[in-house]
């Protein structure tokens, strides 16, 4: 009986292993993720046939977004990439467009965060942009129906710094000494959607400089960054306190980056 029991248990999990192969290979075939789609009471799948009419402009590009891959699951209604953010469309579409008859992901970010589940972790944690809290929205960062969704043009650094110094003018510059963690792009030294450190930075204290200003150690302790030891620099606390460090985006007179 026993033996019987474990035979059935292993074809149980085995069983399921392949199933789940099976699917995974289905949709990697299709190039496409399903996913159920946001509620709308009453409102059925139309289809983006049914967006066509009056959203032209933006389904003329949409065929080469990374969220045109997304689908509903109904081969009968053909493409239905836009209900799978925006809900189904039926009501919509005979209200002629009116407010409140579609889910609206630049309102609410649970139309994103349905698939962006790690977002919602992320906006969660101590310094985030507020995004939760509805003073902004993902859409004031990414064009869902646009390339990869970075704002600017396509997905390069430049487009992303563009994108946030749309907010955070002053670190935009342009300044005689550029710190070149601006040609990384931000997100060298900061985490958009949220960190645990202030600023929503990458890492804290000196430990987010030393990621790339570090040159060497040796056997004495000796901390070499520019060709001069630090260790007791280090020990005041943050690279950009103490008139050391101070314009870490940029400087008008400082090579070093101070003010």
């Amino acid at each position: 009986m026993k033996s019987r029991l474990r035979l059935t248990g292993s074809a149980v999990i085995f069983g399921g292993v392949g199933a789940w192969g099976l699917l995974l290979i289905s949709c990697v075939a299709v190039n496409r993720t399903l996913v159920a789609p946001p509620s709308i009471p009453g409102a059925t799948l139309v289809g983006n046939k049914g967006c066509v009419e009056c959203h032209e402009d933006t389904i003329a590009h949409f065929g080469g977004a990374a969220h045109d891959r997304i689908a509903v699951a109904n081969a009968k209604l053909g493409d239905t990439s836009c209900e799978s953010c925006h809900g189904p469309g039926s009501i919509h579409v005979k209200a002629g467009g009116a407010k409140g008859s579609i889910v609206n992901p630049g309102k609410s970010p649970e139309a994103c965060l349905q698939c962006h589940v790690d977002k919602r972790g992320e906006f969660a944690l101590p310094h985030s942009h507020q995004v939760m809290s509805g003073k902004m929205s993902c859409s004031d960062c990414h064009d869902p129906h646009l390339g990869k969704a970075t704002k600017g043009r396509g997905a390069s650094l430049e487009s992303e710094n563009e994108t946030c110094t749309k907010c955070h003018s002053t670190q935009e510059g342009p300044f005689v000494f550029k710190h070149n963690a601006m040609k990384e792009g931000c997100t060298a030294c900061h985490s958009p959607h949220g960190s645990v450190n202030a600023k929503m930075l990458v890492a804290r204290d000196a430990n987010l400089c030393l990621r790339c200003h570090l040159q060497t150690t040796d056997k004495n302790g000796v901390i070499l960054v520019g060709g001069e030891d630090h260790r007791t620099r280090l020990q005041s606390g943050t690279c950009w306190v103490a008139g050391c460090h101070e314009a870490v985006h940029g400087s008008h007179v400082s090579k070093p980056l101070r003010y």
